[in-house]
């Protein structure tokens, strides 16, 4: 038989339990954070990009007019003899693939990409 915890505050944890998002099944957890800035002017992209260049990346509108951020990080293997292991690794994703659908308001030809300090930087001015 298992020992039963009582709980005298069980309401907060119902609360806590309700909001996290732990519960939520994570899709493409290797792939790199996104943040999307809106401005007077125009819109921010911001993708973490450590370790990538401006050549790892495809960015472009697709047939439907959405925004479409690609990046594939190619690394040559190299037979080489190792005397470490990981422990814990993240800097795993090796390409990735991101859709975004832009509002009417973007001017979709006068977009702009640049990577600078392991960001990749998107600005789509406002029409």
């Amino acid at each position: 038989m298992m020992p039963i915890r009582r709980v005298q505050n069980w309401l907060p944890d119902v609360f806590n339990d309700f909001f996290t998002n732990d519960w939520i099944e994570k899709v493409n957890v290797t792939s790199p954070a996104i943040n999307v800035l809106e401005t007077e002017t125009g819109f921010k992209v911001e993708v973490a990009a450590c370790g990538m260049t401006k050549d790892d990346f495809n960015v472009h509108i697709d047939e439907e007019e959405n925004l479409i951020i690609s990046m594939e990080k190619k690394e040559e293997k190299k037979e080489e003899k190792k005397n470490h292991r990981y422990l814990r690794r993240e800097f795993s994703y090796s390409n990735f693939r991101q859709t975004l659908i832009l509002p009417d308001n973007a001017d979709k030809e006068n977009i702009t990409a640049n990577v600078e300090n392991g960001v990749l930087h998107i600005e789509i001015p406002k029409l």
